[in-house]
């Protein structure tokens, strides 16, 4: 087990890559924590973990209110008396429509889950990873942090914006025992490109060069082993969990 006797820290783990990094995590020896704002799912996800003898816990999380944040890591300490791993996975997708069209309350509302939810767990987490001596932390970022897509400029710039937040941070404290990367998925079979994307699924399929979206435990793997001893050289990284699509346009 990789993570054996380690404490982990997910957001999002209510569903979808989140809640597959949780038993991917457990699965690999590590104590969980899951923050999610959803509660019932929050709690079926934490009551599958425990009734497979995994040490999990859970706290309702609104990952924009830095309070919140903070309750959830002194929820972790008290629970489990360290946090070493994170994986900042919550967020949500804006709506389609060019820039002029769309409403400023659907940037507001993107950047606050989607970047600000994210800089704020790091604020809070690296003290507590710090304080516990070393550890690793994994950010939810996407392909189209590393590129562009049309119609979604609020939700591209922020995925941009977790990409810069992860080198910088990655150079701020690769001296100090803290490995920071993120995670850049392509499609992912989840209910949040399910809800988006609707009856395209063939056609967003038809666009990844492997032919098929991913799966939520082929990214829950890859922030594993991110988190794990086996990438202890790597930091500042995007890695991209795209069935070749960044490949395919340079």
């Amino acid at each position: 087990m990789i993570l054996l006797d380690k404490v982990g820290l997910i957001t999002g783990a209510a569903s979808g890559i989140g809640r597959a990094t949780a038993i991917a995590m457990a699965n690999e020896g590590a104590k969980v924590m899951l923050a999610d704002t959803n509660e019932e799912k929050l709690k079926q996800t934490a009551d599958y973990l425990t009734q497979e003898g995994a040490k999990a816990s859970f706290i309702t999380t609104n990952v924009t209110d830095e309070r919140e944040i903070i309750d959830l890591i002194q929820s972790t300490l008290g629970k489990f008396g360290k946090l070493q791993l994170a994986f900042n996975s919550a967020g949500i997708v804006a709506p389609i429509a060019e820039i002029h069209k769309q409403e400023t309350q659907s940037l507001d509302i993107t950047m606050d889950i989607d970047f600000r939810g994210v800089y704020l767990s790091m604020k809070h987490e690296i003290p507590a990873i710090l304080e516990s001596g070393s550890g690793s932390i994994v950010n939810a970022s996407s392909t189209w942090g590393l590129r562009a897509y049309p119609g979604r400029s609020a939700y591209v710039a922020a995925k941009h914006a977790v990409s810069g937040l992860t080198k910088a941070t990655a150079l701020e404290y690769a001296s100090r025992g803290i490995r920071i990367n993120s995670v850049a998925p392509g499609p992912i079979n989840t209910p949040l490109l399910i809800t988006d994307w609707k009856d395209k699924i063939d056609i967003v399929a038809s666009a990844v060069p492997m032919g098929r979206i991913g799966e939520a435990n082929e990214v829950a793997e890859a922030v594993v082993w991110l988190c794990s001893e086996k990438s202890s050289f790597i930091t500042g990284h995007d890695l991209p969990i795209d069935g070749g699509m960044l490949a395919r346009v340079g």
